[in-house]
This record gives C-alpha cells, structure tokens and sequence, in this order.
C-alpha cells in the first residue's frame, strides 16, 4: 500500500492457536494517513501518501512491528512505534530495510523511530539470520534425549531465556561466537511462564512441554500468549505422560516412561514436541500431517538421522498423509 497506494488481503489464518489479533496492524495505518476498509474475508488499505506518525502498540506484536515498520519506510516524515516487538527477526529485517536504504534507530528496544523519505528503497545483498527456535527446537531434542549435541550458526544471543531455563533444568551449555554445545545426564522439573521477548518465547512452549515430560519432579508450563496453546498437550497424554491442564498452565509430573503410537500433527511446533516426546518413547510413533513441519524446519529427518535418531519419512499415496516414523534415538 505504501508503494503502490492500495492493497488488499484475506483475513488472517495459520495455526489454530488462539486469536490472531490484528488491530493494531490496522489502527498504526490508519494513523499514517490511511483509509482500512474490513471487507467479508479480508481488509483494503488505501492511502495517496503515508506521513509519519507516533503509534503506541497496546501489545508489542511482532507482525505488527514489522508491517508498521516497513510502511514507515515510505511515508513522509517521522514514525515513533513505541512498545515494539524486540524478537530477532523484527531486527533482521530493520538490519536488511537499512541495507536497502532506510533510516531506522532503536531496533531491539521498545521504541522504534524510522525517518521516512517518502521515495523508493534501493537493492541490496542480505543474509538472513538464523531461525533461533529452530535451534531451540534441536537444543531441547538433544536435552532430552541425554545427548551431546553442537548447535552451529546460530546467534547464542538470541537464546538466554532458553539457557537459562535449560541450565535450571540440569544442562550444561557452552556458548561459542556462533555455536552452542548443549549436554545433560539428568534433568530435573522447572517452572515457566511464555512471554514477548526477551522472554521465553510461545513457540518454544511445545517443545519445552515435551521435554518436562522427562524430567524428575513437577513443572508448571504457564502460556500467556495464546489461549489455545496446548494441542500437543492431550498426544503427549496419548503416549504416557501425565499432564494435567488448569486454565492457562499445564502441571507436568515427570519423568514419564512415553510409548510410541500413532498421532495426527495439529500444528508447527506441537509437531516438534511429538518429534522429541518420539525420540524419547519406546517402540514406534508414527506422525502425519507433517505438512506442518515442514513450514518451520527444514530437512527435519535427515538433521536428526545425521545425529543417531532412526527416523525415516514414508510417502503415501494419499494427499498430505506422509508418515515420520520414529524408533527412538540410537545409543541414548
């Protein structure tokens, strides 16, 4: 819209995890000097010229951020975004925007001031950052498999929430320039608490769910981002662990002795939690819908494969009902 004066879009889907919350998105445009029109199915956003604006979020949303971020590029005059989102990808794309042309300050703090000069960005050469759940993901996968495992290419920086609990937790990590070497022989139950970053992020809570299903003692895993965020949580029950849900928490009592089965995948990262509650579970657990894996990790098989996990992908005949099959982790 910034761009080319109008834009049209369909409403907001992705993963049945709670209500995707868009306001803010629309009420920072409008302050910019746009007309939002909600259509049935989706929004229209018309503007002749954006200007600068001052937009205090009342959440710091990282889409949201982002979407403000790059109009503001193009607008006339000055844009404050205050309670910004700080996740590692918002600072990614200030990082590739300012490449590309654009004045931004204040990128990884609440407050963000972009000088817009109402022109045209320029071309530029970016490397993309490293996707830290993703490394978070194999992080947990090593923890709770008892592994020794070297994370590499990743930005540690972008993970001290996850260190701290998993040192709590009883692992051992050692941070490099841009590695992390993660061991553990016991773990034990911690408590946690999602929250905007730098705190513990919702996209790990799946994972850090299945990894407590391991530990010795109880855990309280509390989601305060998302009220439908615990999908996994009745699979991990399926396969033996006991999990109890109390409103927005689930009480975890570990470790549990996790049996393989067969699961459907509800979502990206409650796949992950049963890739990792499969690695740990005697016997065979087969998973479809693994669609949804493979938006958020790439090559997921044959990374953990390359580690010890006996893991291999079988593809049906039937549309989307490709099966992981994993047998647990060899020499665990």
């Amino acid at each position: 819209m910034a761009r080319a004066g109008e834009a049209s879009i369909a409403k907001p889907g992705g993963d049945d995890i709670g209500m995707r919350r868009v306001e803010q998105h629309l009420e920072g445009l409008r302050l910019m000097g746009a007309e939002v029109e909600e259509r049935e199915g989706g929004y229209v956003a018309r503007a002749r010229r954006l200007h600068g604006a001052r937009i205090a979020l009342d959440m710091p949303t990282v889409t949201g951020t982002e979407n403000l971020m790059m109009a503001a590029v193009l607008a006339e005059g000055i844009t404050v975004i205050s309670n910004a989102a700080r996740e590692p990808h918002v600072y990614d794309l200030a990082r590739c925007l300012i490449g590309m042309g654009a004045h931004i300050t204040g990128v990884g703090t609440e407050l963000i001031v972009i000088e817009g000069s109402g022109g045209l960005l320029h071309g530029t050469t970016h490397n993309i950052t490293a996707d830290y759940i993703e490394a978070g993901t194999y992080m947990i996968a090593a923890a709770a498999t008892y592994g020794d495992v070297v994370v590499e290419h990743m930005r540690p920086s972008d993970l001290r929430w996850l260190f701290s609990k998993l040192r709590s937790a009883g692992c051992d990590i050692v941070e490099g320039a841009n590695h992390v070497r993660i061991t553990c022989s016991h773990l034990r139950g911690v408590d946690m608490t999602t929250w905007p970053h730098p705190g513990f992020a919702t996209d790990m809570q799946p994972q850090f769910c299945a990894l407590m299903t391991q530990a010795t003692g109880p855990s309280v895993i509390s989601e305060a981002l998302y009220e439908n965020r615990f999908r996994h949580v009745e699979f991990l029950q399926q396969m033996g662990a006991h999990i109890a849900i109390d409103g927005r928490s689930a009480v975890i009592n570990g470790p549990a002795r996790l049996h393989g089965t067969r699961m459907s995948i509800p979502d990206i990262r409650s796949g992950a939690a049963l890739v990792i509650a499969g690695l740990c579970a005697e016997g065979t657990t087969e998973l479809d819908r693994v669609f949804h894996l493979e938006r958020g990790y790439d090559d997921l098989e044959s990374k953990l494969a390359g580690l010890g996990a006996d893991i291999e992908r079988v593809v049906t005949d039937e549309p989307g009902s490709e099966v992981r099959d994993l047998t647990g982790v060899v020499g665990d």
